[in-house]
């Protein structure tokens, strides 16, 4: 609970995109995941996590795959040694011109290029246990980033850090991407019936197939089309139109129309990085065969 209420008060405070999810939402796309890859890549992240001592980071345990989905920004506590990575969990593509995710993802820093970075080296059964473990981390952390829409789109604005919001009652220094990151996921996650579980049971065998489909740049595209058409829509009275004179409120009644979006984009990542692990783990895995983007 110590370090929940740390990681809060440390999303409240942050200058620039941080967290998306916060814990219970990182948590919940990774336990779907696990749910359900294969027996045999199940065994395989197992396999890898009991390694997890390797990562050197005793604050930040990494011991299960709920664990290793918020370490990448529990380590975010640890300075200078992790550093580099900051720019990995987001891409800002703006959502009141067409989508352009190359320019946001400039010598591919950003969300959706480490996805694929990552896998490629989590594929990779040459390198140290220690790098593929560090992989595995990012991958799982960085499916639940990209399907949080404000980590795919945004309207120059950081992700919503930079739009003053209050939910329901809770203002302050509260804005619409603490929001859409914590409050707005953890009410949604939680709505009956709640848990990963409970999300899964509201999504029918056809829909969970629907879901797995396409690659991460379509994936990123629907979470960018999301930000405008949910995040931005619910805040603002023109989701590209200006910022309106007084605080937006996110209010019962917005949240409820929004707890079913929230569902669903957390059903779509934990379910497609279920996917991505099982090609991961293949013992002649399609992500060894496919070259870095230039």
């Amino acid at each position: 609970m110590i370090r929940r209420l740390f990681l809060i008060l440390l999303v409240l405070f942050a200058p620039s995109p941080a967290f998306a999810w916060w814990e219970y939402g990182h948590e919940t796309v990774a336990t779907i995941a696990y749910l359900n890859v294969s027996p045999r890549t199940r065994a395989e992240i197992d396999a890898l996590l009991r390694q997890a001592r390797l990562l050197d980071t005793p604050t930040c345990p990494a011991r299960t795959i709920e664990q290793a989905s918020v370490w990448p920004d529990c380590i975010k506590t640890l300075g200078d040694r992790f550093s580099y990575a900051s720019t990995w969990h987001y891409q800002n593509v703006n959502v009141c011109q067409p989508f352009d995710q190359a320019s946001a993802c400039r010598d591919g820093n950003c969300v959706s290029a480490q996805i694929e970075r990552n896998l490629r080296l989590l594929a990779d059964r040459r390198l140290p246990v220690r790098e593929r473990l560090f992989a595995l981390a990012f991958v799982v952390h960085l499916m639940g980033d990209l399907h949080q829409p404000l980590h795919a789109g945004d309207r120059s604005d950081l992700g919503g850090n930079r739009v003053t919001a209050s939910y329901g009652i809770i203002a302050g220094r509260t804005n619409l991407h603490s929001i859409w990151d914590g409050y707005l996921a953890d009410r949604g996650i939680s709505n009956p019936p709640g848990g990963p579980r409970g999300i899964l049971s509201e999504v029918s065998a056809t829909d969970r197939e629907t879901m797995r489909q396409g690659n991460v740049t379509d994936w990123a595209r629907e979470s960018w089309q999301v930000a405008h058409d949910s995040a931005y829509a619910t805040a603002y009275p023109d989701p590209c139109g200006p910022p309106p004179a007084t605080r937006p409120v996110i209010t019962e009644e917005i949240t409820r129309s929004l707890i079913p979006v929230v569902r669903r984009q957390v059903a779509r990542g934990g379910l497609r990085l279920a996917r991505l692990l099982d090609e991961a783990f293949e013992p002649d895995s399609p992500w060894l065969r496919r070259p870095a983007r230039s």
